[in-house]
């Protein structure tokens, strides 16, 4: 029995492509052999498809394309992920599941059991866990499909009471076919691995494994699906970040001729490596970027080059995804403005080869001043001069945004956002934010990773000390701790849910940790206002991370 897994990239709520697609793929693995393929969760509509999903007629437009796709199964199985209803009243009214057609029939539906609720998925919002588990008879042998989460329940504290492999082992099943969109972050992919490799070796089964790729507004799927033998090991790990289509017979796999794997014992990671998965990290955001644009129709961007680290990491990253010529960046220097960093600006729009333009703003300050002046009663020079600068950039590049079609990228970093060093309608403006989830010392070293085989971010803007440049002589450390500390303490705290006393306890100096959260805690307002995050952490801002805006916890 051949078994092929597509790897694919799905469009949410576009049913004739992702229909296509799928039927597509339907005949490729005929032709290749196989006997049955297998999709990814939720192929049908896209994951996580959220509030459609109580839509009626989006609910019919699934079973509409499970119709069309049945059709091209009469001598080839295949299982798709599809919602499909509940027909009890009790309960939600749909299912999360995998449908399995064959001979141009449905010969069978599995539901999934653990819906998830934590960090970006909401499942159970939407759907009814299963209460009944059954193999699938196929040809002579028992498949044993799970969705997703199903396969997770493993190890010292499980997160549910119920773990469907333990039910559908009782029906002794020859294999495990698991249908999954499991997001990227830059840590997930080895503990994907670990737990496929502890349910091998608990059930002694193989594993076909089925992961998602592409993005979804700002959830990344980087795909990597598997294969592992009944003995634990990888017999096919799928690339990252593109469509694939591979398989291998389940008779290999059962009948194995490799040693008995060992079980994983992952270090857990509790520190932030500025460096980890860099080249993973920044395919996810090429992919993300250009997922985004393409799935919205929108072909251009634009964004604000000021000579900075951040400005620089995301317009290389913008030109890989959407072709230099494709990118705008305006330079916009104030009064404050250094001619190096003007200079530097310029000669990395020279190495990229995109179109850029010089656009002072000295003018348009001082005329905002001269009509402020009378209000602002000749107090002293602060942040409200400062933030004027920054709120002239953001109109400067909407109104070419709204004029030429283009979408407006942000520049802002995760330091930055976590401790509320951002002006709201001046540099936190955009559609899409590319680095809000990485910390100022990784977007360093995504810079160095770009240049790693010719410059093209320019050295001095990586060497130089980091700048807003709104007033004279100004610098980052003016108003933030060292990076190099600040990130480790907001990554304890942000990704690892560590409070004061633990984050102190690692050797952080009491002050500064205090200062540092309550910077985090009295900016969710301002966060709360910002733009999609393309995520890569564990623990991004946006839909996973939900704070109250008023609170009184450490701030």
């Amino acid at each position: 029995m051949k078994i092929i897994l597509a790897q694919q990239n799905y469009h949410i709520g576009n049913f004739e492509q992702n229909t296509a697609k799928i039927i597509e793929s339907v005949h490729a693995a005929k032709a290749q052999g196989a006997d049955l393929v297998v999709f990814s969760e939720l192929c049908i509509c896209g994951y996580p498809s959220r509030d459609f999903l109580e839509f009626e007629d989006f609910i019919r437009q699934c079973y509409h394309a499970i119709e069309q796709i049945k059709a091209h199964t009469q001598d080839i199985a295949v299982l798709v992920g599809s919602p499909a209803r509940n027909p009890q009243k009790e309960g939600k009214d749909l299912f999360n599941a995998a449908w399995f057609l064959y001979e141009g029939e449905v010969k069978q539906v599995v539901h999934k059991t653990l819906l998830p609720t934590y960090d970006v998925f909401d499942e159970y919002r939407y759907f009814e866990p299963s209460f009944e588990w059954n193999v699938i008879p196929f040809k002579g042998r028992k498949l044993a499909v799970t969705i997703c989460e199903d396969i997770w329940n493993l190890g010292d504290n499980p997160l549910y009471r119920v773990c469907p492999m333990d039910q559908l082992m009782a029906q002794e099943p020859d294999v495990m076919i698991n249908l999954s969109a499991s997001p990227f972050d830059y840590d997930h992919d080895e503990d994907r691995k670990e737990i496929i490799l502890a349910n091998v070796l608990k059930y002694k089964i193989p594993m076909y494994y089925c992961n998602a790729v592409g993005s979804q507004t700002e959830i990344v799927f980087d795909g990597g699906s598997l294969i592992f033998d009944g003995k634990g090991n990888i017999v096919k790990e799928f690339p990252y970040f593109q469509e694939a289509m591979d398989g291998v017979t389940l008779e290999e796999l059962i009948n194995s001729p490799l040693p008995l794997a060992k079980p994983e014992v992952l270090t857990p990671v509790t520190t932030l490596e500025f460096d980890h998965n860099i080249g993973r990290i920044y395919d996810a955001l090429v992919l993300g970027i250009k997922d985004y644009f393409g799935k919205m129709g929108f072909k251009k961007a634009i964004l604000g080059s000021s000579g900075g680290i951040d400005s620089a990491v995301t317009l290389a990253i913008a030109c890989d995804a959407l072709g230099s010529e494709n990118v705008r960046a305006i330079l916009m220097p104030s009064p404050y403005s250094t001619s190096h960093s003007v200079d530097d600006a310029v000669a990395l729009s020279e190495n990229l080869g995109n179109p850029h333009d010089i656009i002072r703003i000295n003018d348009i300050y001082e005329s905002f001043l001269k009509t402020l002046d009378p209000y602002f009663k000749g107090l002293p020079f602060n942040v409200a001069e400062e933030n004027t600068q920054s709120r002239i950039r953001g109109n400067l590049l909407m109104g070419l945004a709204n004029k030429f079609g283009y979408i407006l990228l942000n520049t802002s970093n995760k330091s930055e956002l976590s401790t509320g060093y951002g002006t709201l309608y001046g540099d936190m403006a955009g559609g899409l934010s590319v680095l809000g989830d990485l910390y100022k010392m990784q977007v360093y070293a995504l810079a160095r990773y770009i240049n790693r085989e010719k410059e093209i971010i320019p050295v001095n803007i990586i060497e130089k000390a980091p700048s807003a440049e709104l007033r004279p002589g100004q610098k980052d450390s003016d108003s933030l701790p060292d990076y190099n500390v600040l990130d480790r303490i907001l990554y304890q705290y942000i990704e690892r849910r560590q409070g004061p006393r633990e984050i102190v306890a690692q050797g952080f100096d009491a002050a500064l940790v205090s200062r540092t959260l309550k910077m985090v805690n009295t900016n969710e307002y301002k966060r709360n206002q910002f733009c999609p995050i393309i995520r890569v952490s564990s623990k991004a801002f946006g839909v996973g991370r939900r704070m109250p805006i008023v609170g009184k916890y450490l701030s």
